[in-house]
């Protein structure tokens, strides 16, 4: 006689949905099907007339393939945006891109060479821009990024560049613009001054220089000191890192109240602060003497001659000593050399006792060379120069010492090669006191307090970028707005040739140049021929070529995106953006340009909140870059592992500090991916034949497990959906795959599998597990989406049935309704109990003695509390511990005693026990799969 095969009658899972993800074959289809059924579009019809909610997108610089720094920005704005929508927000994206500036401006040029005319740069410029925007576009597309890709924001459209154009003659009215002489930071690779937030510090090795001065004025000297005429030639000394700076010193700082020492010694009089003599004696390796000590006041004024006045006429000036505050005797002399064109503190100091701007001295040209006028060093590099003036220093008697200090000093971030401060005439957002030009309402109060103000009222996504933000803004100084370049949004102004001063008509102009870009772009303006707007005039007058800050273009773009180009689409519920989220380097870049320029128009901040992220870094945590060829290309890994594998990763790291990424990091997010699709996949599988209209079960009606696992999913849910509004990710993540391994693999599922797989289909035992299955599934794909978007997305289709084109992201979180939480305590312990009873059953079957844990049977000791616990589960105990038989015994603590079964085993179900054979018809059966398949079927009450 055949033994039948049961297995046909067991409801076995089945399910569409692939085991493997097969990610780089199939994500791309998921990319057009998107796009040819308009889901973004989808996505907004759906939410016409919900909350707003606002992510402005910083916008990445269109030059070059993106990297995975790009992708980790992206991916993160587009989960917070989908959890955002699934959260009933109508959360847009419009993505945006920076398409002015230098780095596209060198492109240029490396291709076609230098020297084109501006129309030509700015033509190809502009072409090149759009290059760039096609190629990174359809990279983000890939990534599974859903946004307004059709429409994105641009800031060479002609229209936000005429926005910006708008923005800036609102600064001139509202008092914060002026023009003027001052050194600024200054790039000879990008030949044009930066911004501060465009400034990045890095060791440099650096020329250290003792130089003296000789007085011009001993008889002065004695007396301020109280001494009787110097019989000997006497000197003032200053130490400075910047030798190329001393041919254009025109005078010398001393601290008011600082002692000061005129020191005896046998090559003179030597002036430096008291608290230095021994260690400038001994650097200079002389012996002498203090003859008198005096405050620096007591020296102010007091005259001095140029080091080199002996050497050259050009230099036979002579430098007088003011009084600074900044001169310390912290190292060095005490005594500052003031070079007014190349630093800050210098040119203040000089500007407030008399010197007029147009006595500055400033010899070095924008490319790093001195003019070719200049005495002695004229057309060298300063760089180079730098040894040549030391040399030209010890000939001619006047240096007293020299070194190398290694020392933090400001560099270009782009070029990534020193800076200068030096002196130009350019356009500036005052932060303090002071008058603008053509100011018609002024602002009540100064940008910077305006500024201050709004970061309190910010939120901070972590808290610490509250700190970096408020103490760069607290010391920073005016912003130069105004660059030396071709490509980008003119600063359009009319200067007199010989007063330099703006044409009295400026606003009118600047009105009228927004109208001719928003025609033409920025092109016009240089097409312009100052004649036709000025008539007569136009002889006197030269037309402004500068152009704007290029953080002033994307820093502007809250007034001309969110409320113009993009206004419908993206216009929040108040005046801000919700969110603005950049890496952490953006606290010196779009947060602080963004945040100067609201605060200037509408006096406060153009976001409710800002969120950073890290930089990504190798394991070893060093950044990812090209020359330590440490990165992980996005385009790369998406070809071999999928997008989605750099969602999960982006999602499972903790972005507040910096992300790690190699092979191995990527090997473990694919492992994570699995897990999670494999659990996703047993639920599809299970709930193929279940129609929720026909087949759900009410909750009264559902077992017990069952409600405590839907108690469980909303308990979690409640959780994420925190982490969600706090835009945390890698908690989610860590809590969904533990739920998937913990709660549900290990325990839920486990224990469901008997009653899924044995029970009649239809049953009340089946389809109550089904109820609590359908509705996990509902919302476990709602959790996934915002990271594993591709997969949440497949599985929607076979789960909902859904045909092309219908999205997932139109729903909104899944409602669980009242739920038993008082289920979660009473469960929470017998998983527990059962995690012991499992380590015991494994102890066992180490030994041989029992296979599968349905071949034991458990005498269990419980103490009082537990034994009512699991008392009242009944004959489902056995059900929940997966062995054949449970025997309870009262006990002072928990016992478990694992024996094997010496019953038949059921050729269907597996569980050994004393009924199988019951029914002489079917003599491999237990009477409980005879009943199910026979009779009225078992009766299931709790698992």
């Amino acid at each position: 006689m055949t033994t039948p095969d049961y297995r046909s009658t067991l409801n076995l899972p089945d399910t569409s949905f692939p085991m493997r993800g097969d990610l780089p074959k199939r994500e791309p289809g998921w990319v057009r099907e998107w796009e040819e059924h308009g889901v973004y579009k989808k996505l907004r019809d759906a939410r016409c007339g919900a909350p707003k909610f606002v992510l402005h997108d910083g916008p990445p610089y269109a030059n070059g393939q993106i990297h995975m720094g790009h992708a980790v920005n992206k991916i993160l704005k587009d989960m917070i945006v989908k959890a955002r929508q699934l959260a009933g927000y109508d959360a847009a994206y419009i993505p945006g891109w920076d398409c002015h500036g230098l780095p596209i401006e060198n492109q240029i040029e490396k291709t076609y060479g230098r020297g084109l005319p501006r129309s030509e740069v700015q033509a190809k410029s502009r072409a090149y821009a759009a290059e760039q925007i096609d190629q990174q576009r359809a990279d983000f597309k890939r990534l599974g990024v859903l946004g307004e890709w059709d429409h994105p924001y641009k800031t060479m459209d002609f229209v936000n560049e005429a926005g910006e154009i708008r923005v800036l003659k609102r600064l001139f009215e509202r008092g914060f613009v002026y023009r003027g002489l001052k050194p600024v930071y200054w790039c000879f690779d990008c030949g044009s001054s930066l911004a501060e937030f465009e400034i990045e510090y890095a060791d440099k090795q650096s020329p250290a220089v003792d130089v003296a001065f000789l007085s011009a004025e001993p008889d002065k000297l004695a007396a301020a000191f109280g001494v009787p005429p110097l019989a000997k030639e006497a000197f003032t000394v200053i130490w400075t890192t910047t030798p190329w700076t001393i041919p254009a010193n025109q005078a010398l700082n001393l601290n008011p109240e600082l002692p000061y020492a005129l020191v005896d010694t046998p090559r003179g009089y030597f002036v430096v602060a008291e608290a230095l003599v021994e260690k400038c004696l001994a650097r200079w390796q002389l012996e002498g003497s203090v003859v008198a000590v005096v405050p620096g006041r007591k020296l102010e004024l007091l005259k001095f001659k140029h080091p080199l006045a002996h050497v050259h006429p050009g230099y036979d000036r002579e430098s007088p000593v003011y009084l600074a505050d900044y001169a310390t005797a912290d190292d060095g002399t005490g005594v500052v050399h003031s070079a007014p064109a190349y630093g800050l503190d210098d040119f203040q100091s000089c500007i407030a006792h008399g010197l007029a701007f147009d006595d500055i001295l400033n010899p070095v040209q924008g490319n790093g060379t001195y003019a070719a006028d200049l005495p002695l060093f004229g057309g060298q590099h300063i760089w180079k120069a730098n040894p040549v003036i030391a040399q030209t220093l010890l000939d001619n008697g006047r240096l007293m010492a020299q070194s190398k200090v290694t020392h933090s000093y400001p560099h270009c971030w782009r070029h990534k090669s020193p800076v200068i401060y030096r002196a130009a005439a350019q356009w500036f957002v005052r932060m303090d006191e002071g008058d603008g030009l053509f100011t018609t309402d002024k602002a009540p109060q100064t940008l910077r307090q305006t500024a201050l103000a709004a970061i309190e009222a910010t939120s901070f996504y972590p808290e610490n970028g509250r700190a970096r933000l408020h103490d760069m803004i607290a010391g920073r100084p005016d912003w130069c707005i105004s660059r030396q370049r071709s490509w980008g949004v003119p600063l359009p102004v009319f200067l007199h040739k010989d007063t330099g001063e703006a044409h009295p008509r400026t606003l009118e102009f600047i009105e009228r140049a927004a109208q001719l870009v928003e025609a033409g772009g920025v092109e016009a303006w240089s097409q312009l021929d100052a004649r036709d707007w000025l008539g007569d005039e136009a002889e006197h007058y030269t037309k402004g070529n500068d152009i704007l800050d290029v953080w002033f273009d994307s820093g502007s773009t809250f007034q001309h995106v969110l409320k113009g180009s993009h206004a419908g689409a993206a216009h929040a519920s108040g005046p801000e953006a919700d969110l603005y989220l950049e890496g952490h380097d953006q606290h010196r870049g779009w947060f602080h340009s963004s945040l100067l320029l609201s605060c200037a128009l509408q006096g406060r901040a153009p976001y409710r909140g800002l969120l950073t992220h890290g930089f990504t870094v190798d394991a070893q945590g060093r950044k990812m870059s090209k020359s330590l060829g440490n990165g992980i290309q996005p385009q790369e890994v998406t070809q071999k592992l999928g997008a989605e594998i750099i969602r999960l990763w982006v999602a499972a790291s903790d972005y507040s500090g910096d992300i790690a990424g190699d092979d191995k990091i990527l090997a473990r997010v694919v492992d994570g991916y699995r897990r999670i699709r494999n659990t996703l996949r047993f639920l599809l599988a299970n709930v193929s034949d279940f129609d929720p209209a026909t087949d759900a079960v009410t909750p009264a009606e559902l077992l017990e497990v069952d409600r405590y696992a839907l108690a469980r999913a909303a308990e979690l849910q409640a959780d994420i959906l925190a982490h969600f509004e706090r835009y945390e990710f890698h908690p989610v993540v860590a809590k969904l795959q533990v739920y998937c391994s913990e709660d549900l693999g290990a325990f839920y599922l486990d224990v469901l599998k008997d009653r899924l797989y044995t029970t009649a289909p239809k049953s009340l035992a089946r389809r109550s597990a089904q109820t609590a299955l359908w509705q996990i599934t509902q919302a476990m794909l709602r959790w996934m989406a915002p990271f594993l978007s591709f997969t949440a997305e497949e599985a929607w289709k076979v789960f909902a049935g859904k045909k092309a084109g219908d999205t997932l992201f139109t729903e909104t979180y899944w409602d669980f309704g009242a739920t038993e939480g008082g289920l979660l305590a009473k469960w929470q312990r017998i998983h527990e109990i059962r995690d012991e009873v499992n380590k015991a059953i494994e102890a066992v079957r180490a030994t041989g003695a029992v296979g599968a844990s349905l071949q034991a049977e458990l005498v269990l000791q419980v103490n009082e509390q537990d034994e009512a616990l699991l008392r009242s589960l009944g004959e489902d105990l056995r059900f929940v511990f997966i062995t054949s038989a449970v025997k309870l015994v009262s006990a002072a603590q928990l016992g478990v005693v694992v024996t094997p079964s010496t019953q038949g085993k059921c050729d269907r179900c597996w569980h050994y026990r004393a009924d199988v054979g019951s029914n002489p018809a079917h003599p491999t059966l237990c009477g409980r799969c005879d009943s199910n398949l026979h009779g009225q079927g078992e009766t299931r009450t709790i698992a």
